[in-house]
């Protein structure tokens, strides 16, 4: 296609750019799933030790647990989508320019690491009642 040489400074940046840009992105999805995910841990936390100290049960329309698996899930999610479409963007920058070295994405890594986390925080409220 084109040859390294006969790429301009300017377009060379302008690739760094817009890598820059991919990665900054995933990394404000991983940030918002964080918070997401945590939150809803900490609200099936906090409402599971209240219920424990009262001993007695609360008919709710929508309980503490549904609730903090909807923000768990919502925020693993999104998270995972936000790395398929990331991962989307960097390899079609790759076929586009195929000359350009285009370095493995930390940011991949941190999503896949996020994720993680969001499975064992949803199976711990899954699985513990």
């Amino acid at each position: 296609m084109t040859d390294p040489e006969a790429l301009s400074d300017s377009t060379r940046l302008a690739i760094d750019r817009t890598r820059l840009a991919h990665e900054r992105t995933l990394m404000a999805w991983a940030r918002t799933a964080v918070s997401l995910i945590s939150f809803g841990f900490t609200v099936y936390k906090f409402f599971q030790a209240m219920e424990e100290e009262k001993a007695s049960t609360v008919n709710r329309l929508f309980g503490p647990r549904p609730f903090a698996l909807f923000l768990i899930g919502i925020g693993l999610l999104s998270l995972i989508l936000a790395t398929i479409q990331h991962q989307r963007q960097i390899h079609q920058m790759r076929v586009q320019y195929p000359t350009v070295e285009i370095p493995l994405s930390m940011a991949t890594f941190l999503g896949f690491l996020v994720s993680g986390f969001g499975v064992v925080a949803l199976l711990a409220v899954v699985f513990r009642q």
